[in-house]
């Protein structure tokens, strides 16, 4: 097989999981803008994701979000998803937004709420059991505002202590995923801030935990690749969040602010052998003022360009520069690489795989938006807290 043939095969076996979240009503602390068409419940949202698996071809799995995605029969709504042409992924949970929960979940000084907390991670497990997902994802909103708020160790005793119970729950073939989040909302402590954090809880856990990195939690200049080729060492990188940012968590489309950041990424997940193993790859992105679709496919779009230069990487000149100590060598290697048009490759890919070449224009063509948008009147749009 040539390189060129086994760079396209590989990119035929990519898979990108889309969040339910990214199809309904999303904004900032100051403003939702309302979409016409957005879907008004998980069934409609499935909907939405089968047309971008419709037109890329790469996003077959849909994570949901409990309790915005709840529903009376789970089993029909992932029988639904496969009549659609996709599956149900991660199960995320949701420790943030009851009124419980102002001073912690499952971190909170009182039992009360940590049993509370724990309950609807359980709940997301019995979900899970019942869609067929693999994989619990979690993330905390827990942290401090001010020092002295609560003690900093306790907290951490809690959650392990909440994570174990969890853990001990989990079927055969499932796995728990935790993610981590420098700030926000909470300022001075926050709970599980790094990877550190996340790595030791899940490693004091046992092999079914793993880390979630996603590119908008970290700290400026912070370089996330090591941090994945790091874990993907250790065997640890369970799950990875797409998306791009300037300042914090902006949640933008992937590859929108820093392309050569997703492929320097993109890179050390294949030089680690990431790109076939189990690591989840998802979108975790908010499309507060562009179409939601479009968004969407585009996003997945960018993932494929920035694997498909990572593929490109002559990792035999490389190798040889780097031991040579040709700094300049080495580098132009990786920059040849990322310097490569894909695009005529992965249009390839698609005819191929008997797709349209290009899949935003072709959904435009496809007329789903426009359908949407008369047949989806009435009723409550989904968004965020629904």
């Amino acid at each position: 097989m040539t390189e060129l043939a086994a760079v396209k095969a590989a990119l035929r076996t990519q898979a990108v999981e889309t969040p339910s979240w990214a199809y309904g009503n999303s904004g900032t602390r100051f403003k939702v803008f309302a979409q016409a068409g957005v879907p008004r419940d998980p069934f409609e949202k499935l909907d939405d994701a089968a047309k971008v698996h419709e037109f890329t071809g790469a996003a077959p799995t849909v994570a949901l979000h409990i309790p915005w995605d709840r529903v009376e029969d789970y089993a029909a709504l992932a029988a639904h998803a496969e009549k659609r042409g996709v599956r149900i992924g991660a199960i995320n949970s949701n420790t943030f937004q009851d009124d419980d929960y102002k001073l912690g979940s499952i971190c909170h000084p009182d039992a009360a709420v940590r049993r509370k907390a724990v309950d609807h991670l359980l709940e997301c497990v019995d979900i899970m059991d019942a869609t067929g997902s693999r994989d619990l994802k979690l993330w905390f909103a827990d942290g401090t505002n001010y020092p002295g708020q609560d003690d900093i160790r306790s907290r951490q005793d809690r959650l392990a202590e909440g994570l174990a119970e969890v853990y001990e729950r989990l079927g055969e073939g499932q796995r728990m995923l935790l993610e981590y989040k420098l700030f926000e909302p909470a300022f001075y402590t926050t709970d599980v801030p790094d990877w550190g954090t996340a790595y030791a809880h899940c490693l004091k856990l046992g092999e079914k935990a793993q880390v979630v990195v996603d590119t908008g939690h970290h700290a400026p200049g912070t370089n996330i690749e090591f941090i994945v080729a790091t874990l993907l060492r250790e065997g640890k990188l369970g799950g990875f969040d797409f998306n791009s940012r300037f300042y914090a968590d902006d949640d933008l489309m992937a590859g929108a602010a820093d392309p050569f950041q997703l492929f320097r990424i993109m890179y050390e997940v294949v030089r680690g052998g990431g790109f076939t193993s189990d690591v989840a790859f998802m979108l975790d992105q908010c499309h507060n003022i562009e179409a939601k679709i479009p968004a969407i496919i585009r996003s997945v779009m960018n993932v494929q360009e920035a694997t498909a230069k990572a593929l490109l990487v002559d990792g035999a000149a490389l190798a040889a520069a780097q031991g040579s100590g040709d700094v300049l060598e080495a580098n132009a290697v990786l920059m040849d690489a990322y310097d490569t048009d894909v695009r005529p490759i992965l249009r390839e890919v698609r005819e191929e795989m008997g797709l349209e070449p290009d899949p935003l224009k072709a959904y435009r063509a496809s007329g789903w938006g426009e359908k949407v948008v008369a047949e989806r009147v009435g009723g409550t749009q989904a968004g965020w807290g629904a």
